[in-house]
């Protein structure tokens, strides 16, 4: 056949297929096809069995709190109340708080929650096979509520972390821990979010729904393969039990601060000294940047690294060293990553201006001394306290015109730690009083004393709920 007229019945061949083609929808041409299922382990037992020697319930002792007398007059309370035991001259035994841990060494360093072990004055572990040791703190870090302990000894069954990559939305986990007290408990699921934010600056949280309890926190969350994916921290739970939706800190964020806490005893943050606040898609399109994430610069601290490289109030901050920013939440992770020192290369949009401009990131300042509170923060009834802003409203989920003082640190041995205040709470009341400012907490100080009183009430918010807590005040 002449190659021409075989091309053209060819073409007529093709033209006849095509025309007796169904016309699809445009969306049948992203459809996901099914794909064959990865076998699910038939049992976790072998797991389990593997990695529950490296897993310890935690008991930790804090002195209990004196008795304290409640007076008449607070809204909240008409009538007098005494918490405590009765002050008969009897001592009262001690608070006991009970978590989990796990070894991640043979030599005996052990990983738990820094709430866990907070403020206590003795730490016990016991281990898989019944032998409880005593257990000393190496270093705890509030900001990520992580804590190292160390118990004397060698050869223990340990597990590592899985720092290299993140477990994928679906993939298996197994928890195991001590919740309510019962000790070796093990549960499984998925992971059933990741990145969650709940309120913790330098943590994005994976979600898991394996069972999760009292007791869990500091527990480790385990792949199929036994590897720790995951610390179990926080559940969210209008009963305080379990509905299917724990938090962990991620194992790669876990192991930075762990090893870091073995090597020093502490954390150290970068800090670029500015107030920010998600770039929300209102105000990017205000700005120009319609699809743009990042932070916007609320205020910047005269002085700081931000302040010094030129950052001005307003400005949209879209990258950091070159890599893009999903929230400001995002940016302050980053920043405290960095080493104090470190030169860091902000793109900031101004104007309708793309700008690139560089600082040194300084020492987050709550962790310049130990012991001292953070910038604008004051210590009253040995709380380091600060009103709160907008971005602390943002993280805890409150309302815009939400008033009160953020706890920023709780003094060790002060009347406020031993009652189980910590950094992370609100105070919204006291004696009464609405409280929006520092003075307002000096007030309600000042009025109680002039009354004869021994304590102050106060009225804490704490993920979500309201408690009242009775606070001596000092001589």
């Amino acid at each position: 056949m002449n190659p021409s007229k075989k091309s053209t019945a060819l073409s007529a061949a093709l033209m006849v297929v095509l025309a007796a083609a169904p016309v699809l929808p445009r969306q049948a041409a992203a459809q996901i096809p099914p794909a064959q299922p990865a076998a699910a382990p038939g049992s976790f037992a072998d797991i389990i069995q593997r990695v529950a020697p490296a897993v310890v319930s935690i008991e930790a002792r804090r002195p209990a709190t004196p008795p304290t007398d409640i007076p008449q007059g607070f809204p909240e309370l008409p009538f007098p109340f005494r918490f405590g035991a009765p002050d008969d001259g009897r001592k009262l035994p001690d608070a006991r708080i009970a978590g989990s841990g796990f070894f991640i060494s043979a030599s005996g360093y052990l990983v738990t929650n820094n709430h866990v072990i907070e403020n206590a004055t003795k730490v016990s572990v016991r281990l898989n096979d019944g032998r409880e040791l005593d257990a000393r703190v190496v270093g705890r870090d509030a900001l990520t509520d992580l804590a190292v302990l160390k118990v004397e000894g060698d050869g223990f069954a340990h597990v590592s972390f899985e720092a290299s990559a993140r477990p994928r939305v679906g993939d298996w986990v197994i928890a195991v821990g001590n919740p309510f007290g019962l000790g070796g408990t093990a549960t499984s699921g998925i992971v059933s979010a990741d990145g969650r934010d709940i309120g913790a600056a330098y943590v994005d949280y994976l979600q898991i729904d394996a069972s999760i309890n009292r007791g869990n926190s500091g527990g480790p969350t385990f792949d199929i393969w036994g590897r720790v994916i995951g610390v179990n921290t926080a559940i969210f739970s209008p009963s305080g039990g379990s509905v299917g939706i724990g938090f962990a800190i991620p194992a790669d964020l876990a192991d930075r601060i762990t090893k870091q806490l073995i090597a020093s005893g502490s954390i150290t943050r970068g800090f670029i000294g500015a107030t920010i606040q998600d770039l929300t898609p209102d105000i990017a399109e205000s700005l120009g940047a319609q699809g743009r994430k990042g932070a916007l610069v609320a205020e910047v601290t005269p002085g700081g690294p931000a302040d010094k490289a030129g950052v001005k109030a307003g400005d949209a901050v879209l990258a950091l060293n070159g890599q893009t920013l999903e929230s400001n939440a995002d940016l302050t992770r980053r920043v405290g990553q960095a080493r104090p020192g470190e030169r860091l290369r902000l793109d900031v949009l101004r104007g309708g201006r793309t700008l690139q401009l560089d600082l040194v990131a300084g020492l987050r300042p709550s962790e310049t001394t130990p012991g001292q509170p953070s910038a604008k923060s004051e210590a009253v009834l040995g709380l380091s306290v600060r009103p709160l802003d907008p971005d602390a409203r943002r993280r805890l989920g409150l309302q815009a015109d939400f008033g009160g003082l953020l706890i920023e640190r709780v003094a060790p041995g002060s009347d406020a730690a031993d009652r189980g205040l910590r950094a992370g709470d609100v105070i919204t009341r006291a004696s009464g009083r609405n409280l929006s400012s520092q003075a307002d907490l000096r007030a309600a100080v000042d009025e109680a004393r002039q009354h004869g009183r021994q304590a102050v009430l106060l009225r804490i918010l704490r993920e979500g709920r309201s408690l009242f807590v009775p606070v001596t005040i000092s001589p």
